[in-house]
């Protein structure tokens, strides 16, 4: 067995230059396909971290303006969520959850001017209900969110993100129980949230305020009947599709507005945008496989060419072999050995040299200060069963190149062997 291996050793070291020149070939088709599927996957977390940390299952449901008459209104009339309307909601077949949201300033942008001891700042403000955290991951650093009680005695309280702590607060003091001033209001802070979002999309997320959805709209000077749109987590086992249609449908019936009326209300459905997401991506991911497969095979394909050659420089030394008794198996596994073993060494250090660049690119990006990456990229990653299928395919592929010189080299017969120059 030992002089095996040394054969095939010395039978690579024979043509250093050849050899060599065939592994680059097979050591880039793997490189390539394992940066490209780490890079893949970095565009995929760039995407899917664009969803936010809402539950995927989630469907937000806003009033807008209607773009047709109906029952005695104009098209453009804007909708109006009640409390009455979120109670409705919740009968909703597949409806798990519905957490109605009032906002300051707009849904997204904007803010509310927020003092403390002569600091001021602007900070989205938000009201919302105890359930909120069960369709938003908030990740709890300091005391607690807020609870039923609050909403219910309409307390003066405020759950704040780490922005909002960073800003308002030194990093030495201990937010909990200190009082913030919004207007002539006074809010109590019972907690903290981080945001595990990064970039500015994170900034957003952590520059937050959350206060009971009472006391926000008494402090709004807004009915507290009023309701600007509905959060509604579908449960796992429905379509939430189909929830957002029935919901709108209903709401549509309640708020006299055309059934065929498709503006309003307003929604946007995350298990839908995230499933077209999943299939794009899916996609990618398969291009990258057929592109990095062919580009393995060219290298295996210069393997085969280059064990063609050195079988015909070792006709003479194959028939000797042959008359002395070796037989067309020993002969075979030989040269497969060879193949293989050039094929595995090569692609292996193309495998290590990839999940290196793709580990440095992912700590590159995680150094990065807040908002300076590229936002449609996230962490670049490769799967260790990414790695095993490689290792599999280069395996596989090694044995394929040395199928070919390995019969034209059983093939040999002695005789002519002999004779050859």
């Amino acid at each position: 067995m030992l002089d095996h291996w040394q054969e095939v050793f010395q039978t690579l070291r024979r043509n250093r230059l050849r050899t060599f020149l065939t592994a680059c070939g097979v050591f880039w088709g793997v490189f390539m396909l394992v940066v490209m599927l780490g890079a893949a996957r970095g565009l995929e977390n760039g995407a899917t971290g664009g969803f936010g940390t809402f539950a995927l299952n989630t469907v937000f449901v806003w009033g807008d303006e209607t773009s047709k008459p109906f029952a005695g209104y104009q098209a453009g009339r804007r909708l109006q969520f009640t409390v009455d309307d979120v109670e409705a909601v919740r009968g909703v077949p597949g409806v798990e959850v519905v957490s109605p949201r009032n906002f300051m300033r707009g849904r997204w942008v904007g803010g509310s001017a927020i003092r403390r001891k002569g600091k001021a700042e602007s900070f989205g403000m938000w009201g919302v209900d105890h359930d909120f955290t069960r369709l938003e991951a908030l990740d709890i650093v300091a005391g607690r969110f807020i609870d039923p009680d609050d909403v219910r005695d309409s307390r003066k309280v405020a759950v704040i993100g780490s922005r909002v702590r960073e800003v308002m607060f030194e990093p030495s003091e201990d937010p909990i129980g200190a009082k913030l001033q919004y207007g002539a209001s006074e809010l109590t802070v019972v907690g903290v949230y981080r945001s595990p979002l990064a970039g500015r999309q994170g900034e957003w997320a952590s520059s937050r305020l959350f206060l009971p959805r009472t006391v926000f709209s008494r402090m709004s000077g807004r009915s507290p009947h009023l309701i600007d749109d509905l959060a509604i987590l579908v449960a796992a086992s429905e379509s939430a599709v189909d929830v957002e249609t029935d919901v709108k449908s209903l709401l549509r019936r309640r708020l006299k507005v055309h059934p065929d009326d498709r503006s309003a209300p307003g929604s946007f459905n995350r298990a839908a945008n995230f499933a077209k997401v999943q299939r794009l991506f899916w996609g990618i991911a398969a291009l990258t496989w057929i592109v990095g497969t062919l580009t393995l095979l060219a290298g295996a394909i210069g393997v085969s060419n280059i064990m063609m050659i050195a079988v015909a420089e070792r006709t003479r030394e194959i028939g000797i072999r042959k008359a002395i008794g070796a037989t067309p198996a020993s002969i075979t596994a030989q040269i497969l050995t060879e193949a293989t073993v050039l094929t595995g060494l090569s692609g292996y250090l193309g495998l290590v040299a990839g999940v290196g660049v793709v580990e440095l690119a992912g700590k590159i990006l995680a150094r990065m200060p807040v908002g300076k990456g590229p936002s449609f990229f996230g962490r670049p990653e490769v799967d260790l069963s990414v790695a095993v299928i490689a290792a599999l395919v280069l395996t596989a592929a090694g044995a394929l190149a040395g199928l070919a010189p390995a019969r034209s080299a059983v093939a040999v017969r002695p005789v002519e062997a002999l004779a050859h120059e």
